[in-house]
């Protein structure tokens, strides 16, 4: 890896995209080798990422704001720092305020780049 990422000048970056943006939502994959790939997104409060199917693992950590994944009946609130598995199951995310998500996936094949599938729908 050449370059350091700064996480939080990256948030407040997707951040204004995102808040400019009519779906609220924004990203950028940082990383990506082999089966791994590292993305960060930007969603406004009230923002969704759609329920969708779960790569065989996957983590999802807050950098800022707030956020809940939901999977089936279950539930969890993330906050600034804290860092949830991703259940392999059909999953949702909302933003409970403004708030910027690092998604890490690994995944046999690589999975379609999420900045791809944000701008799907």
């Amino acid at each position: 890896m050449d370059d350091i990422i700064d996480l939080p000048s990256l948030a407040a970056e997707l951040l204004d995209r995102a808040r400019q943006s009519s779906s609220g939502r924004a990203a950028k994959q940082v990383y990506a080798v082999g089966p791994l790939r590292t993305v960060v997104i930007g969603l406004t409060e009230g923002g969704q990422l759609a329920e969708h199917n779960a790569p065989p693992a996957a983590t999802l950590q807050c950098v800022t704001g707030n956020a809940r994944l939901v999977a089936g009946d279950r539930s969890w609130v993330l906050t600034p720092g804290q860092l949830v598995a991703i259940p392999p199951e059909r999953h949702s995310v909302d933003a409970l305020s403004d708030c910027a998500l690092l998604l890490s996936v690994a995944a046999d094949t690589p999975p379609t780049p999420v900045e791809e599938a944000i701008a799907a729908g």
